[in-house]
């Protein structure tokens, strides 16, 4: 059964960047997903302080539109729950929801939004889809790489960003909060068009 409510609301956003709790995971690349909203809120002089349904929310106002960013406290592979709730509570459309994670099959600096799709295994993306009941919602994933060497990608996922990739990250996450910007204003096929590049190979 879908957790999911239809409604007329067509001015409500919901961005939710994924993530898990704790000092320990903060920097690590299965968290690019809450550095992403967290640069977001940065740029309006807002922070997470706000809990509600199960994650920490931030709301702000864009060219006449509510953004609502959330960064779900449930750990990583029960992010449904919380997104989920806001989802009924905000009763956001589906087309109007952003879910933001990290992607190993995407090389470092590459961004690719997309209207639907499956999990590609990502546990955080597939427990939202599971909970929603549906496959059609968009998400901006962030490439991280792949490990080079026999590393398990489950371990490499949780380790910090390298001290290169943590020098190229500030270019990336702004990066990322100018596609979510535009999705919100010009719709997820222009912004897939201007955004769903290789961030480092442009800059080369």
């Amino acid at each position: 059964m879908s957790d999911w409510i239809p409604s007329a609301e067509r001015s409500t956003y919901l961005i939710v960047g994924l993530g898990n709790p704790g000092k320990e995971y903060a920097q690590s690349r299965h968290n690019v997903g809450f550095m992403v909203v967290e640069r977001m809120a940065e740029q309006h002089g807002l922070l997470f302080t706000r809990y509600e349904h199960r994650a920490l929310v931030v709301k702000l106002k864009f060219e006449l539109k509510t953004l609502i960013l959330a960064k779900p406290q449930t750990f990583m592979n029960l992010s449904g729950s919380a997104v989920g709730a806001l989802v009924r509570f905000y009763k956001v459309p589906v087309e109007q929801l952003m879910v933001i994670y990290d992607d190993i099959d995407l090389p470092f600096g590459t961004l690719r939004m997309r209207p639907g799709g499956s999990s590609g295994g990502h546990k955080g993306m597939q427990s939202i889809l599971e909970r929603l009941g549906r496959q059609d919602i968009p998400r901006l994933r962030i490439g991280v790489g792949r490990p080079k060497s026999s590393r398990l990608a489950a371990e490499y996922v949780l380790e910090k960003f390298s001290p290169q990739e943590s020098l190229e990250l500030p270019s990336i996450l702004n990066r990322a909060v100018q596609a979510l910007q535009d999705w919100t204003r010009l719709g997820i096929v222009e912004a897939m068009n201007r955004h769903n590049v290789n961030l480092l190979a442009n800059q080369a």
